[in-house]
């Protein structure tokens, strides 16, 4: 992969950034509802609803707002949050943290054991395996979020009473150091394992699939006349082929890993982005939904640029100019 190809990605990420919020913008302004009512209720004082339009800049026109918008968001200010009464940036910066252990367990759970599957499954085509794998990965793959939130919660938090049902820590927890940490782990166990099952069981399926079309191939059965063991046939020749679609997929559903995590973090009360967004929605602050745009947008475009990089790791035939 050339240098001129990369430079020419991160050029135009500012644009395609740009271009999603400037929507974002106007939607969210389409949208029926009033913010100040959402912030002071509906039963206030004609003077003091004029005083907080002016006080964040709603008494203006729209294209004037987003003027203003697009101004300070070059110095990287994205205006006060109406709700917090702080800069949104700092309100979104606080919350990053918990969305990335979250999102980011998530995302190495699907991948590796989805991957793992796959070739458990490629490895015993036909068989009780395989089909025992493909039988889970539907039932995943059709299963609602929040659905399985549910039962996550019912059956291993409330009756097994495994697992804490909600929040990222003990709430009378005094806990430092290692005792913390695995505080932590105990309440991610849940949250990121659903969040990560409809992902694994998309990377199981294509694993699979990807595998069992390599196998068929003229090359891996000169592997087999050479003398290779199956398993030297599928994890020397055959996977790295495979892997391609795989990561074609992982790379495009960053944005379905971010949008689950909106309703598994609102069911599981996880202090994220996710669901600072869902309430922020919900009341009108708009300067922190416009963050959280810009947040997941800017993710979502890099993480497409890291799976064309990834891509020409993966087959050396693959260039980009």
């Amino acid at each position: 992969m050339s240098a001129r190809y990369l430079v020419r990605r991160l050029i135009q990420v500012p644009p395609a950034v740009g271009a999603i919020l400037a929507v974002a913008f106007l939607l969210i302004h389409a949208a029926p509802g009033d913010p100040v009512l959402a912030l002071a209720g509906e039963h206030g004082d004609a003077a003091y609803y004029s005083e907080m339009r002016a006080r964040f800049g709603l008494d203006r026109s729209v294209p004037e707002q987003f003027a203003v918008f697009a101004a300070n968001l070059v110095r990287f200010d994205l205006g006060t949050s109406y709700v917090h009464g702080r800069p949104a940036i700092d309100v979104i910066s606080e919350r990053i943290p918990s969305t990335l252990l979250l999102t980011g367990s998530a995302f190495a759970l699907s991948t590796g054991i989805g991957i793992a599957l796959g070739l458990f499954a490629a490895s015993r085509v036909r068989r009780a395996g395989d089909l025992a794998v493909s039988l889970a990965s539907l039932s995943l793959q059709a299963t609602p979020s929040f659905w399985l939130a549910q039962l996550a919660i019912l059956a291993l938090g409330l009756a097994a009473g495994w697992f804490p049902i909600g929040g990222m820590t003990s709430a009378r927890s005094s806990a430092t150091g290692l005792a913390a940490a695995l505080d932590v782990v105990h309440h991610l166990v849940l949250p990121a394992a659903v969040l990560a099952a409809t992902e694994l069981a998309v990377v199981a399926r294509l694993m699979r699939t990807g595998l069992l079309d390599e196998l068929a191939q003229d090359y891996i059965r000169t592997a087999r006349a050479k003398g290779l063991s199956e398993l030297q046939v599928l994890t020397r020749h055959a996977l790295r082929r495979a892997l391609i679609p795989v990561v074609t997929v992982v790379g495009s559903r960053v944005g379905h890993l971010l949008a689950g995590a909106v309703i598994v973090e609102a069911v599981f009360g996880w202090p994220g982005v996710g669901r600072l967004l869902l309430s922020s929605v919900q009341t009108r602050d708009t300067p922190i939904v416009l963050g959280i745009f810009l947040l997941i947008a800017t993710t979502v475009i890099l993480a497409n640029l890291a799976t064309d990089l990834v891509y020409a790791r993966l087959d050396p035939r693959i260039r980009h100019g």
